[in-house]
């Protein structure tokens, strides 16, 4: 076990750069690209080579969103946040009759007719079903409003489509809404809902920030560590993710100097609120090498939560979640092992090409943070203290991975876990050549 090494005034001075000055990151803005720029100069000066590499995206460009229910004969306005790769109406407002769409109980019902030209206020705010999905769209609705059910609040949560679900089976606007609004929508029978979108979805470019840390086997092995740098709308992403960059940087300067057989590769990736389009863009494009040399993927995501627990999620042989565990431990710090199939993390790609994977993630509540994709995630919801003594922890089992002759545990996804990779990579993520 090193020192400790981690410094809360550095993770504070990241945050609060990424908070305060690139601001909210959306994949494809200029926010997104000022904070990928900061983490390549502190790689740079952390002793990393670094680089970037671009793809294109579609980015959340939105100037008016606007959304009017006609309750007791009147219209009221309530506020609500487009989904990231859905479509906007053009600036039109689109008029429907309000229907509500029990989702968890109602989506496998055969004749979906009845929601033909309806505004559908659906209950839940994930569909992971590419057939449920197409069924939806199939039924031409006039537009969705999303419930998050997690978190009964007075507030829309940002949040998104999946991708490859909009570009091949199409997408009409969806707009999340307050829990607690479409409570009151629903005990007073609102009749009608009216929806007004400027802009939607524009091209853009977003970025992976790549800062290698070379083993002396040059060509050996690879230990991946990740974090993402974007947000969703509307908020600064103090805990997601500026908690995992500024955790990276630290991590390199750490590493840096340290005596190394295996390679460390730190990587901050961009577009991962659109469900992980930069990591699963950085696997395909290197599946070969991942599967040739990965042996690793540690991923920082949402962890510096003041109360909570810490939680990792690791995917691979059961000796991987010891070592891991034991780190923490090592550290006098619980952690509790999730051994399930996570797909909303920039981990499982590189489970999904055979690369054991981990996320680190501090929950506060059942559902998972309070503020969850909310403006006020901010730098006052995280702790910088506790942030290090996790950080610690990961330093002193990358470290020793990084150092010793032989891993104490195969580079491999036991099958269980592969099958259910494997489903989800095709459904959510189109596969391994995408139309």
């Amino acid at each position: 076990m090193m020192k400790s090494a981690v410094t809360p005034q550095h993770l504070a001075r990241h945050i609060e750069y990424l908070c305060r000055e690139a601001g909210v990151r959306l994949a494809g803005t200029g926010g997104e690209k000022k904070a990928a720029d900061y983490a390549t100069a502190e790689f740079s000066a952390a002793g990393a080579d670094a680089s970037v590499e671009t793809f294109p995206v579609k980015s959340r460009a939105v100037t008016e969103e606007r959304l009017e229910v006609c309750l007791d004969g009147a219209w009221r306005t309530y506020p609500c946040s487009l989904f990231s790769s859905t479509p906007g109406t053009d600036g039109r407002p689109v008029e429907a009759p309000l229907v509500f769409f029990e989702a968890p109980a109602e989506q496998g019902r055969a004749d979906l007719s009845a929601l033909r030209g309806k505004a559908v206020v659906h209950l839940g705010c994930h569909i992971e079903s590419r057939e449920v999905y197409r069924r939806l769209i199939e039924a031409r609705p006039a537009f969705f409003m999303f419930v998050d059910v997690r978190y009964p609040g007075t507030r829309p949560r940002a949040d998104g489509m999946f991708p490859a679900y909009t570009r091949d089976l199409g997408a009409v606007p969806v707009v999340n809404v307050a829990y607690r609004d479409a409570w009151e929508w629903c005990v007073r029978g609102a009749a009608a809902a009216r929806l007004t979108v400027a802009g939607g979805m524009v091209g853009g470019v977003s970025q992976n920030v790549i800062a290698e840390l070379r083993g002396d086997d040059r060509d050996g092995e690879i230990l991946f560590l990740g974090a993402h740098h974007d947000t969703q709308a509307d908020s600064v992403g103090a805990d997601d993710n500026a908690t995992g960059v500024a955790g990276l940087l630290e991590l390199a300067r750490i590493l840096a100097p340290l005596p190394r057989r295996r390679t460390i590769r730190l990587i901050s990736f961009g577009a991962e609120e659109q469900l992980s389009v930069g990591s699963a863009e950085y696997v395909r494009a290197r599946r070969a090498e991942i599967a040739r040399r990965g042996r690793l993927m540690f991923n920082l995501d949402s962890f510096g939560s003041w109360m909570g627990w810490n939680e990792l999620v690791a995917n691979g042989p059961g000796a991987l979640c010891e070592t891991v565990r034991a780190a923490f431990a090592g550290r006098g710090l619980g952690a509790r092992i999730d051994g399930g199939i996570m797909p909303y993390a920039d981990h499982f790609p590189f489970v999904a090409a055979g690369c054991p994977g981990v996320t680190l993630i501090r929950p506060n509540c059942t559902a998972g943070r309070f503020f969850h994709h909310q403006p006020d995630d901010d730098p006052s919801r995280v702790s910088c203290e506790g942030m290090a003594r996790l950080l610690d922890a990961v330093a002193d089992c990358i470290a020793d991975l990084a150092a010793r002759a032989e891993l104490p545990f195969e580079a491999k996804i036991p099958g269980d876990q592969a099958r259910e990779a494997e489903k989800f990579w095709a459904d959510l993520f189109g596969g391994w050549n995408p139309r």
